[in-house]
């Protein structure tokens, strides 16, 4: 499955053969599922070892020397004890094993998910994925951690009860088991249901998770335009919906449960009636009868447990499912089997050769058409156009976010796609419009462009972007942590902090997205002076709506409707009376910079 086709939904299958997709998380453990069984063997054991010995003690116990009775019920203490300690073993070896490998599914899929391409996330909400790697997880930690003991505890205990229910008495054990049929139907019936419901149940979570997770993130938006109550009335539908489904699903539950309970235990009232008319006719003993109801409650409750535990084995392999889904999600943008190596040292030229692109959510929609483009090593190259043009898609593909449909994009010689997509995104440095801050200090996040980069190439580097002052100026200086996403910084230092990351990164191809639009005059004059110093010898392509921005740049790239209209510099576009020059128009007739318009995704 490709991950431009997202998350495909495969509710309608009725099987638990999801759990099947367990089996590689759980066998580097399975010394540990060996002491569990072993400790579950013993402890199933040492229950059906109490039938015994109350059949003793009502046989034996009331009839022979009061001192056997001791014995019996020191002997009967001794069986409790060994099932208190085979209980305590299981219980911890199977919860470690469920949190153990609910840790590693949970790493397995952040780990695949994040090498995902953005195409994936063009069509797959980040509440769904969120919601499979909490909400499902914690589902399959249920049944690896618990509900599988449970049922193979019970398992055991009905196989054995029913076994020593022949041995005690076969007339009896043979009618419990005509009633058999009877109980098993409900939970075939309700089963279905359950495992549908609970499906759609796990979907209306991520919904949840969805919704308020897209509201959160733009709290200030929300509060901004009043719309806190049409927020919470949304809020509150889709909750709504989740607790009628989930209201569904156990009345289902509850029914199924309720009926294996009533037809069990009806069932073994009847045949316990029958037995003690045997014992009054002398065909069994007390003791005999007395064990035959102990291993016939047993068998009840285990049948009865088993048939709830087949509830959470169906929710848990919708789960299992969900997750395995997105495990088996290839990326768009791999590294081809043998990658080219990109040139030492590096240069920074780039070549965009007949590109033609179009994004997965909008296949007929033209996103770059025919693009030929030719930039020299140490060039500063401005994109400038209409919002949609196609200029931040030239970002998007030299990144290698996706690949062309046709054409080929080289970098100093080499295909793109030939080289490993690490490898190329080390020689590129990017400084969004929108800036990224991460919720930790201000030097991890500056650091951010250059993990292994020391204290004083953090700071050298804030201050080459005029940001060390206004850092050291924050509580705690660089260790400062700054919220999530940076809540705690003004729009301007935030951008800072963002070409700091870029400055450590010391990249071959700089690529600047209106990276000085939400500074103030002073400091745009400032951090324009430090971009100045790290652009010379180095490539730079320079999106701008602001076209004071670009007038010393090398050239300019006009593009409108997804092509490229016209190229020159300033001079040039100005006298050919073209867009640029209509755009220039618009924006100095006044003396004044016209306000820029927002860049649009995948503009």
């Amino acid at each position: 499955m490709s991950d431009t086709s997202g998350v495909e939904d495969t509710s309608g299958d009725r099987r638990l053969t999801g759990l099947r997709r367990l089996g590689p998380f759980v066998r580097p453990y399975l010394h540990v599922m060996l002491g569990a069984l072993v400790a579950l063997v013993v402890a199933a054991g040492a229950v059906l070892a109490i039938g015994q010995a109350i059949r003793r003690v009502v046989d034996h116990g009331f009839a022979e020397d009061a001192h056997l009775i001791d014995q019996y019920f020191i002997g009967l203490l001794g069986v409790v004890v060994v099932l208190a300690a085979a209980t305590f073993l299981r219980f911890y070896l199977v919860t470690w094993l469920g949190e153990r490998v609910v840790a590693d599914i949970r790493k397995a899929v952040y780990d695949h998910v994040i090498g995902l391409s953005p195409a994936f996330f063009e069509t797959t909400r980040t509440g769904e994925v969120l919601s499979r790697l909490t909400a499902d997880t914690t589902l399959i930690q249920t049944v690896v951690g618990s509900s599988a003991s449970v049922a193979m505890r019970n398992l055991l205990l009905f196989i054995g009860g029913s076994v020593l229910l022949v041995i005690s008495s076969p007339k009896l054990t043979g009618l419990v088991f005509l009633m058999l049929p009877v109980v098993i139907l409900p939970i075939v019936i309700f089963g279905r249901k359950v495992r549908r419901l609970s499906r759609a149940s796990q979907d209306r979570v991520a919904d949840i998770s969805s919704h308020a997770g897209e509201s959160l993130n733009a709290v200030q938006i929300v509060q901004a335009f009043v719309h806190e109550a049409i927020d919470r009335a949304r809020f509150a539908a889709v909750t709504a919906s989740a607790f009628d489904t989930a209201v569904r699903r156990t009345r289902a539950r509850a029914w199924m449960t309720a009926m294996v309970m009533l037809l069990v235990f009806g069932a073994v009232d009847l045949v316990v009636w029958i037995g003690a008319k045997d014992v009054v006719d002398g065909v069994m003993t007390g003791g005999e009868l007395a064990a035959f109801v102990f291993y016939a409650i047993v068998v009840a409750g285990a049948l009865g447990a088993l048939s709830e535990v087949f509830g959470d084995l169906q929710r848990a392999a919708g789960a299992a499912e969900r997750l395995m889904q997105l495990l088996d999600v290839e990326p768009a943008i791999a590294a081809p089997p043998r990658p080219l190596p990109l040139p030492e040292p590096a240069r920074g030229a780039v070549v965009f050769e007949r590109v033609d692109f179009t994004y997965p959510s909008r296949p007929a929609q033209p996103a770059v058409a025919n693009v030929d483009l030719t930039i020299a090593p140490g060039e500063t190259l401005a994109l400038v156009g209409p919002s949609g043009a196609g200029k931040s898609t030239i970002f998007q593909l030299l990144l290698r976010f996706f690949d062309p449909q046709s054409g080929r994009i080289l970098l100093d010689g080499v295909d793109i796609a030939a080289v490993e997509p690490q490898a190329l995104r080390g020689r590129l440095g990017l400084v969004p419009q929108d800036p990224v801050i991460f919720a930790a200090n201000a030097c991890e996040n500056i650091r951010y462009g250059r993990p292994e980069a020391s204290d004083d190439e953090v700071r050298a580097a804030a201050a080459a972007a005029n940001a060390a002052d206004f850092i050291d100026a924050l509580p705690d200086g660089f260790d400062t942590f700054l919220g999530e996403r940076g809540v705690r910084l003004s729009g301007g230092q935030r951008q800072r902090i963002a070409i700091a990351r870029a400055i450590l990164r010391n990249p071959s191809v700089l690529l600047l997205d209106e990276a000085t639009s939400a500074l103030d005059a002073e400091s745009e004059r400032m951090v324009q002076a430090a971009l100045d110093k790290l652009m010379t010898d180095r490539t730079t392509i320079v999106i701008a709506h602001r076209l004071a921005t670009v007038l010393r740049a090398d050239r300019i790239v006009v593009m409108d409707k997804a092509a490229i209209v016209e190229t020159g510099t300033h001079a040039e576009l100005i006298q050919r009376g073209g867009l640029y020059a209509r755009l220039a128009a618009l924006q100095f007739e006044t003396g004044q910079p016209a306000p820029p318009p927002r860049i649009v995704a995948g503009s």
